[in-house]
């Protein structure tokens, strides 16, 4: 069989990219529908216009076809509008002057409610409503503050279409009608030619597919523009948003929509569509050519395409909590690299079960945390649990609130909680303390290694153990010497020199020439890789650089802890040691055997935690 060329390889493509070149492909043939002629200037466009372009929500954007020509954003101006006037109002002023019931009428419709309020934000009367209520309290920079909010979300400066602004503006006497409807019953303001201006201009601002991808994907991410990171508006003003897209987005086609394609979206009589899957990406398409309803021929066969091929329908979700718990064991199964003296070990052998680590992976969602306290209370109850979350990529607000209150649980239970793998600076942690900040039985730790020692420690310490890290030991203490009798020890310890280190002082580094080992006598030392990732933290009475013995150069960084002492042999003169005293040579490379072989055993438990939960 024969290989492919190497360049075969930078030449392929995403499978996503793929599909939406062969969505550009195949609707590009689809030519029924017309361009939108009642504002005179949309009916410029070129109906073989057609782009499609995709966001997700790590940020990256596919584009095919024309998503760099720009339209005007027109109705899909709605939603995000709605969005500001939420965050910039309040939701009970804004809920107070708007509905939020489909009408299943078009777009344009001259009627109200029952109550004589608009029935949604989608439909002209209820985006023009919101448009005034932002007027009432801005005034003349209104439309400044839509135009920058808008902005945020394509993540860039967005201008104005002035041409189809001012064919707006003379033409747009049915909305003006609305206007003076919602002026009669005090839904808007006086002004309602001032209104009616920012309106026109906020539906003229000119947007790419690739723009509406990115605007659409914000939305599905709780209001983070995946792009630029910023979080726009509020996850609230979000959820709301696409509530109401999902019933009212696409006007008298919402029902179907819903039903046959189930992802909220929002349509533009210039041609754009946008897509927004909570959690999981967003969509854009242009293409001028409306069907009767006034959406885009091809956009929505791109959509209902996406949605049929990859299976998307909101309501047809598959996450299994279960799937939540990466590993659950105590650490009996898996320790702490913090080499023990014997009492120690005696002592957390003894009492393994005491210190349960659950560590978890993906959303923690109300769903998840529920199994995870289920889970936990299925086996006896530890003194510590450690909640290892660097692999969470979200936290959603039920979550952490559930999460608060089992933790309330097993404070009032005496089970101290544990939690690894967040750091403070991060939104995951401001949505955690956001509920657990009052909780008195809450520890925090960002290395799940540093956790489970701490964790250890405390148990050590209940159980009439001690840590004394100033404790001086000989080096008849060494398990490396272990069997080694009082002349050879003696022996040893006339060519050993005693080297003394400084809190944080880094006695050795990688790729230097591993030509002395050391025998600590007091204090702790750590054992990291280049990256930083710590193999070990050895107390008094443990060796390090002991694979001098058999490497050549060094392959872990040690740094000192604390202030700490060590016996130094070099390893030439111990080499000499070792051939005056053949039997403790003998006994020494078998003491090393079974301290590799300890360290084995632990990865490999670590490995069959990871594999078998």
């Amino acid at each position: 069989m024969t290989s492919p060329p190497a360049s075969a390889w930078t030449r392929s493509k995403p499978p996503l990219l793929r599909f939406l070149d062969t969505c550009l492909n195949e609707f590009s043939a689809e030519t029924s529908g017309h361009v939108a002629d009642y504002i005179p200037e949309l009916s410029k466009a070129d109906p073989a216009y057609f782009g499609i372009s995709l966001a997700t929500l790590d940020g990256h954007v596919y584009e095919v076809g024309d998503s760099r020509v720009p339209f005007t954003i027109q109705s899909m101006s709605k939603p995000f509008v709605f969005a500001l006037a939420l965050d910039l109002l309040g939701a009970g002023r804004v809920e107070s002057a708007i509905g939020v019931e489909p009408s299943g009428d078009p777009f344009n419709s001259i009627r109200l409610n029952s109550d004589n309020h608009p029935f949604n934000p989608m439909v002209n009367a209820g985006a023009i409503a919101c448009t005034g209520l932002i007027y009432d309290s801005k005034g003349p920079d209104a439309f400044e503050q839509i135009r920058l909010a808008l902005s945020r979300f394509a993540g860039r400066d967005l201008a104005v279409d002035e041409a189809v602004y001012a064919s707006e503006s003379q033409t747009g006497d049915r909305n003006r009608a609305i206007g003076y409807l919602l002026k009669t019953n005090a839904v808007i303001s006086d002004n309602v030619a001032g209104v009616l201006d920012v309106y026109f201009r906020q539906c003229a601002v000119l947007v790419t597919a690739r723009d509406i991808a990115v605007m659409a994907a914000t939305l599905a991410n709780r209001g983070i523009n995946p792009v630029t990171g910023e979080q726009v508006l509020s996850a609230y003003a979000i959820s709301r948003t696409l509530s109401v897209m999902t019933s009212s987005g696409m006007y008298d086609y919402a029902g179907e929509w819903i039903y046959r394609i189930g992802i909220p979206a929002k349509s533009g009589v210039g041609g754009g569509i946008l897509a927004a899957l909570p959690a999981r990406l967003g969509l854009g398409s242009y293409s001028p050519k409306l069907d009767k309803h006034g959406n885009s021929v091809r956009g929505i066969k791109v959509c209902e395409a996406l949605s049929s091929h990859y299976d998307l329908h909101m309501l047809n979700r598959s996450d299994d909590a279960r799937n939540a718990v990466i590993a659950d064991y105590d650490i009996g199964k898996s320790p702490s690299r913090r080499v023990r003296r014997p009492q120690e070990r005696e002592i957390l052998a003894a009492h393994e079960q005491e210190v349960r680590v659950i560590e978890l992976v993906g959303t923690l969602s109300l769903s998840a945390v529920d199994y995870v306290s289920r889970r936990l209370a299925g086996r006896p109850r530890p003194q510590f649990v450690i909640f290892d979350l660097h692999r969470v990529t979200s936290t959603t607000r039920a979550g952490a609130r559930l999460v608060a209150e089992a933790f309330e649980e097993l404070a009032a239970l005496n089970v101290t909680v544990v939690l690894s793998g967040v750091r403070r600076a991060s939104k995951e942690w401001d949505t955690l303390r956001e509920w657990t900040a009052e909780l008195k039985n809450v520890r925090d730790f960002y290395l799940l290694d540093t956790a489970i020692e701490w964790a250890e420690d405390q148990i050590v310490y209940r159980y009439g153990g001690s840590i004394d890290f100033h404790e001086t030991t000989e080096l008849a203490e060494q398990p490396l010497l272990e069997g080694l009798g009082e002349e050879e020890l003696t022996d040893l310890a006339s060519i050993c020199s005693i080297r003394t280190y400084q809190s944080g002082a880094k006695i050795l580094t990688t790729g230097d020439p591993a030509d002395s080992l050391f025998f600590l006598r007091s204090g702790a030392v750590h054992v990291t890789l280049p990256d930083g990732v710590r193999l070990a933290t050895l107390t008094a009475g443990m060796a390090f650089g002991e694979m001098a013995l058999i490497e050549t150069t060094r392959s872990a960084d040690v740094f000192a802890d604390m202030a700490a002492t060590a016996f130094e042999v070099s390893l030439k003169d111990f080499e000499r040691f070792r051939r005056q005293h053949p039997r403790a040579s003998e006994r020494v490379m078998r003491n090393l055997a079974l301290l590799l072989a300890d360290r084995l055993i632990v990865a490999n438990a670590k490995v069959d935690i990871l594999t078998s939960t």
